[in-house]
């Protein structure tokens, strides 16, 4: 959420007040002739070699089964640990003169993440050595890919899914994580999103005018969508059936936004659910002192969270 994306929504909701480290993300290249995929460097490469080799030394066995992918994808989270944020990855190429009305470039790191980066590479890895011993860069691409874009298909700004509680519903549509927050006791956060179009100017993406209508329509037709937000006084409550691996989002009650943050939920080896993340705050990705219920309750204007399930 950074100034042009969920990346934005979370730099922008913490100039209104968010509490320190629940913050953005986003990235790229520049110019008019954009490369369809980030090249990897060669530290990319040795990590995606490293981490998958890890998981079938360790993981293997919840790679097998569809809804392992999220112990796996934690597994790369605690990899990942002291590794750089970045903010702002997935805007650059807009900054530097990109067309937020063409495919834009797919942006990819598995050396520097923001928080919805961590969220997204980590599951994509788990994904890629689900599928191969020795997975290829394109494979982790193309995870990446199904899980940043609106039905899986890239295209302009617009095609991407900039609200966080978007991904969570597309990608339960599409069979790739698995909506909790209902069966958690969620309640539904009917608030109407907007705050992408009420923040216009913050958003290089939408400096277009068929752009900017766009993402109206999408944000008007996310209106329909529930948003079951588990509050929360109740987390406490339901944290016994929060397992490592679970992405979580921490609802806000910004005007027009719906997370502030993103994260996986980590048990650690007494048991104790805590928060692996990307925070602004800390600098690199950490495991969380805090445990979720009390990281939920010190975050400014946090009303609970939303939790999915990562599935093959």
């Amino acid at each position: 959420m950074d100034e042009f994306g969920r990346r934005e929504f979370l730099r922008r909701a913490g100039a209104l007040g968010l509490a320190v480290g629940a913050l953005p993300l986003e990235a790229c290249l520049s110019g008019n002739a954009l490369p369809s995929v980030d090249p990897p460097g060669s530290e990319d490469l040795a990590r995606l070699g490293s981490w998958s080799a890890s998981l079938h030394e360790f993981e293997v066995r919840t790679l097998q089964v569809p809804d392992g992918i999220g112990i796996a994808a934690a597994k790369v989270g605690t990899l990942a640990i002291g590794t750089p944020y970045e903010a702002f990855t997935l805007e650059r190429y807009l900054k530097q003169g990109g067309d937020a009305r063409k495919k834009e470039p797919l942006t990819l790191s598995l050396t520097r993440f923001d928080c919805v980066t961590l969220v997204e590479s980590a599951i994509a890895v788990a994904r890629a050595s689900r599928k191969s011993v020795k997975p290829a860069w394109n494979q982790f691409a193309r995870e990446i890919e199904q899980m940043r874009y609106r039905g899986g298909e890239r295209d302009g700004f617009a095609s991407r899914l900039h609200y966080f509680s978007e991904w969570i519903s597309d990608g339960q549509k599409r069979g790739l994580v698995r909506d909790l927050g209902k069966e958690l006791g969620g309640v539904n956060d009917a608030r109407p999103l907007r705050f992408m179009t009420e923040h216009r100017a913050s958003y290089p993406g939408l400096r277009d005018d068929s752009v900017f209508g766009a993402i109206g329509a999408i944000e008007r037709s996310l209106d329909t969508h529930p948003r079951y937000v588990i509050p929360t006084n109740r987390i406490e409550g339901v944290s016994a059936l929060i397992r490592s691996g679970d992405v979580l989002a921490f609802a806000t009650s910004i005007p027009g936004l719906d997370v502030s943050h993103a994260a996986f939920a980590y048990r650690d080896g007494q048991g104790v659910l805590r928060v692996l993340h990307a925070p602004l705050s800390g600098g690199s990705v950490e495991i969380s002192q805090r445990t979720l219920p009390e990281y939920v309750g010190a975050i400014k204007r946090s009303t609970g969270i939303l939790v999915a399930r990562p599935l093959a």
